[in-house]
């Protein structure tokens, strides 16, 4: 009986120090993954950019930074999955920020024009990430992937369809999609968002294109409350599935291992 007594008690020690492993380890192998680093210095316009550099991820990011993860991801429209390309442009924050209207509070979208070359024009769209909602677009709002945009003018003469875009270029401006050489005319804009997202603006409007005109419109959507943001990955210091599965297979051989000693001793007698 007393070394029927030993096993068990060694078996349910490494039971327990398996749970506490399995519990553990994830969360602290996520917390000194990476150290923080001073942060950028902001750029003339206040922008505070950052390169992504080979095994960058959006946790490792935003822990070398100091900066709260779920704000990081919607400075540059990331869902959780959104994959972290080296080389990449990506915005960390903005200092002394002042907002720059370019929707009315009625959610009129306003044209922005500037000329171009005679004979012809151009429409840019983009169908920005309406992160507060207000129908107004901020410097840190980008561009929304995925979405559809088109261009018809009344009569026929043109009529053409593009995908908008989530990209920045290389001074950290939102990347719009443009439809060049347009013929002049009147012309109905419209977009629609991609899955998971609301309007938050209105979706067309209808403009006047001259000769040499170069107009840029604005369209608002807002990511849906369905999209899983904020969900903790293993990677986040959430608890690893694997850990825990091996914890539960240490626990079951802890007790295997009282069982068989205690079958032997009594075999003994």
């Amino acid at each position: 009986m007393k070394n029927y007594a030993r096993f068990l008690f060694v078996g349910a020690i490494l039971a327990i120090l398996s749970l506490i492993w399995g519990a553990v380890l994830p969360a602290r192998a996520s917390q000194f993954a990476y150290q923080t680093e001073p942060t950028p210095t902001p750029g003339a316009d206040g922008r505070i950019l950052y390169t992504v550099l080979a095994g960058d991820t959006q946790i490792g990011i935003a822990d070398k930074f100091s900066i709260d993860l779920n704000t990081l991801r919607q400075l540059n429209n990331w869902t959780a999955d959104t994959p972290v390309i080296e080389g990449q442009v990506i915005l960390l924050g903005v200092v002394g920020q002042e907002p720059t209207a370019t929707l009315g509070p009625t959610s009129e979208v306003v044209a922005t024009v500037t000329e171009q070359a005679p004979g012809t024009g151009m429409i840019c769209v983009l169908l920005f990430d309406d992160v507060n909602g207000d129908a107004l677009r901020q410097e840190i709002e980008f561009g929304i992937a995925g979405g559809a945009a088109s261009v018809s003018e009344r009569t026929g003469l043109a009529s053409r369809t593009g995908t908008t875009l989530a990209e920045v270029d290389a001074d950290g401006e939102a990347v719009a999609t443009c439809f060049e050489e347009l013929p002049l005319g009147e012309y109905t804009v419209s977009v629609a968002a991609p899955q998971g997202y609301n309007p938050t603006t209105a979706q067309s409007a209808t403009i006047q294109l001259n000769a040499g005109d170069a107009t840029r419109l604005n369209f608002g959507a807002q990511i849906g409350s369905s999209s899983g943001l904020g969900a903790l990955t293993p990677e986040e210091g959430g608890r690893s599935p694997l850990m825990g599965l091996l914890g539960m297979v240490l626990l079951l051989s802890g007790a295997g291992l009282g069982f068989y000693t205690w079958q032997m001793s009594r075999g003994r007698r």
